[in-house]
């Protein structure tokens, strides 16, 4: 699956998902870039964007937005913190419908 990470979230994640052709905000240029124009640039390279802002399906219209969605919901954003939700984020992922939004706790 191609997936883009917030620009919240670790880079370092992208190892622990070896599955799947990740990508980080900045690295596609699009750092700095708010999230309503962020997803519609990524609609069309990637099928799932994955966040640690909790306020993301409140501050957009997820019936418009062009990708699923994925926020990871922790104490921390640090890697070590989101690691141990990779299990859950794998079932997600797997599960994962177009268009879609899912949460995933700690």
């Amino acid at each position: 699956m191609r997936l883009l990470l917030d620009e919240s979230v670790p880079k370092r994640l992208r190892q622990y998902l070896p599955n799947h052709s990740v990508k980080t905000v900045v690295e596609m240029g699009w750092g700095g870039i708010k999230n309503g124009q962020l997803l519609a640039l990524a609609g069309p390279h990637f099928e799932a964007f994955i966040t640690v802002d909790k306020n993301l399906p409140y501050q957009q219209n997820l019936n418009k937005i062009p990708i699923a969605i994925v926020v990871l919901s922790a104490i921390s954003n640090e890697l070590p913190i989101l690691i141990h939700l990779l299990p859950k984020l794998e079932t997600a992922l797997n599960q994962l419908k177009p268009k879609s939004y899912v949460l995933i706790k700690s």
